[in-house]
């Protein structure tokens, strides 16, 4: 086989030409032999060479033709009319049909072609050979590394009058700026030259915050606009809410008015999913949810007063500690309260009575944090007292998981944004618990000692691999948590979802089953309350008896003793008694006989 391999290069390309000349041959080197040397060579006899029996082969390799490709248009016309038929006159090609089909040959064809047409049919349907099976599963990377993590950087509170972190937020484009709330929740326990300022750090450069914002009230919590990166919202612990756009500086872009303010610290803020962009709630511990357009910050557009009576009185409201909101469910909305309360709202109704939709108890303390799960919003974090619950929209009366009860308080919760398994909680006595329910659901995956002093706020990356922790120190730590606990792990969505579901399904057998008691209960209680009022009327009876008995027995008595005293005093000198006093007294005992006779009757 003869193999031609054509360059389509131009000699240019192959490099600098070479040039050849003729010339007289040189001597360089001349060696000559050495006798020692050749003394040194032995000779060996005889000489054994291997032989394989096998066919010899050799490497065998050809060149092949590149096929080429190249797109064209194509373009379509109707064809198959005659000459003399014109397709776009409808009349024309109506007639011409109703003559084809009265073909016998037409018939014919039209029936062989149907039966492989209708095989064709069956295979395309059975089997399509351009599927691409795998294509929505995501790239899974199975990790069997402990979960672990470590800290990273380390932002520390520039003024000397120490303030707590009390909320953090993460810039919405690349996370590279972490923004922080500080202030002192001490109720009139501020200490003396606290500063008012809050700060947003780089996380390249701890030593120095980037921007400094100067509030006229210490902040609270602090959130950036996730559609404008520039803006962000403050909510202030004399009720007001601020804003600011980080290109005009550090002093309040936007400042809400006293009077239309909240009147207790704003403990919650959260931006709204809206075409503007720029709506926002605000929650505070005086009972009342606002609605803020920043455009317009004078007075809020609607407010919501937390009256689980639904009769809007601001003195029996619950106080509004955190906020949730789903872009996913745009009309809904929900409130943690001061009193374990979680209450679900709906932003778009009309009248009081339908603004609280339902509500969920099951804290003894204040809801500090409350989250969608972001896989399955009807599953949501609660973090209250000394445990964190996880909910279901479709049961009310109670949590479908919960943690055990720990040793110090709980102050913040957050999901995972990655793994809808996964949850991170803080403690007072600076821990951090990272919870992983499919791997584990009675202790935390790893927790982990950040401080010394208590924890009081988290945040987690949209990455899920950077968490962030402020102290009450004002200290914030960021960390970075194993792939592990970052990474979706095989088959993780399925079991979540199949171990809420089930949980969910559980919690509502049980609930019928309490409802079903409950009412069996009532029912005996109901008939026991009948019994016990007769048998206190029969003992009332009998007691009415016996007493009238006595009275009657004491009246007999004293006039029996008040008798013989008289005649004790008419004849002092005899001691015996006379005959006439016997025969009174036994009159007397026949007359009492006769009317105790008369008692049982009355009695019976």
């Amino acid at each position: 086989m003869e193999i031609v391999y054509v360059y389509v290069k131009k000699r240019s390309e192959f490099g600098k030409q070479c040039s050849f000349s003729d010339r007289q041959a040189e001597l360089n080197i001349d060696i000559p032999p050495n006798p020692e040397l050749a003394e040194q060579f032995v000779e060996r006899n005889p000489v054994d060479t291997g032989i394989q029996c096998s066919v010899s082969m050799s490497e065998h390799e050809a060149n092949t033709e590149r096929f080429e490709m190249e797109t064209r248009g194509v373009n379509h016309v109707e064809g198959g009319w005659p000459k003399d038929v014109n397709p776009q006159e409808l009349e024309q090609t109506i007639r011409f049909r109703k003559k084809v089909e009265k073909d016998e040959n037409y018939i014919n064809a039209i029936t062989q072609l149907g039966s492989i047409m209708e095989h064709c049919i069956k295979q395309n349907n059975a089997i399509d050979i351009y599927q691409e099976y795998f294509d929505d599963e995501e790239a899974v990377e199975v990790t069997e590394e402990a979960p672990s993590a470590k800290t990273i950087n380390v932002f520390r509170d520039p003024q000397e009058v120490k303030r707590t972190a009390t909320h953090l937020s993460w810039h919405p484009d690349g996370n590279r700026k972490l923004a922080v709330a500080y202030s002192c929740l001490n109720f009139q326990r501020a200490p003396l030259g606290m500063s008012h300022e809050s700060y947003i750090w780089d996380l390249e450069n701890p030593n120095k915050p980037e921007i400094t914002l100067k509030p006229s009230s210490p902040l609270v919590t602090l959130e950036y606009n996730p559609k404008d990166a520039h803006v962000l919202i403050g909510g202030c612990y004399n009720g007001q809410i601020a804003c600011w756009d980080t290109r005009k500086g550090s002093l309040v872009a936007e400042l809400s008015t006293i009077e239309f303010s909240h009147r207790d610290p704003v403990y919650g803020t959260i931006w709204l999913q809206s075409k503007t962009g720029t709506e926002c709630f605000s929650a505070s511990t005086d009972g009342q949810v606002m609605w803020w357009d920043i455009r317009k910050m004078s007075e809020p557009t609607e407010v919501v007063v937390m009256d689980i009576s639904r009769k809007e009185q601001l003195e029996n409201a619950l106080g509004a500690i955190s906020l949730e909101f789903e872009s996913t469910l745009p009309t809904k909305f929900m409130v943690g309260t001061e009193q374990g309360i979680v209450i679900s709202c709906n932003r778009k109704a009309k009248t009081p009575a339908e603004k609280i939709v339902c509500t969920f108890g099951g804290h003894h303390g204040p809801i500090y944090a409350l989250q969608r799960n972001p896989f399955y919003p009807k599953n949501f974090l609660t973090v209250g007292d000394w445990t964190a619950r996880i909910w279901s929209e479709d049961s009310r009366e109670s949590s479908i998981m919960w943690t055990k009860y720990h040793m110090a308080y709980l102050t913040d919760g957050a999901w995972s944004p990655t793994r809808p398994a996964v949850f991170f909680t803080t403690k007072m006595d600076g821990t951090l618990d990272i919870w992983d329910f499919v791997f584990k659901q009675c202790d935390p995956a790893l927790s982990l000692k950040v401080c010394d002093e208590a924890l009081f706020c988290l945040r987690v990356q949209d990455s899920g691999c950077l968490v962030a922790c402020g102290s009450q120190l004002g200290t914030t730590t960021l960390l970075e948590v194993s792939s592990g606990l970052s990474t979706l792990q095989r088959n993780e969505k399925n079991i979540a979802s199949s171990i809420f579901e089930r949980e969910t399904r559980r919690e509502k057998l049980l609930e019928a089953r309490h409802r079903e008691m409950r009412l069996k209960e009532r029912g005996r209680a109901e008939g026991k309350d009948e019994d016990q009022n007769y048998d206190e009327l029969a003992v009332d009876l009998d007691q009415l008896v016996s007493k009238a008995e006595e009275e009657f027995f004491d009246i007999v008595f004293a006039e029996l003793r008040k008798k013989e005293a008289e005649a004790m005093q008419k004849k002092p000198e005899t001691q015996e008694k006379p005959p006439a006093l016997e025969s009174e007294e036994d009159m007397l005992g026949e007359e009492v006989e006769e009317e105790e006779g008369e008692e049982e009757e009355k009695s019976a």
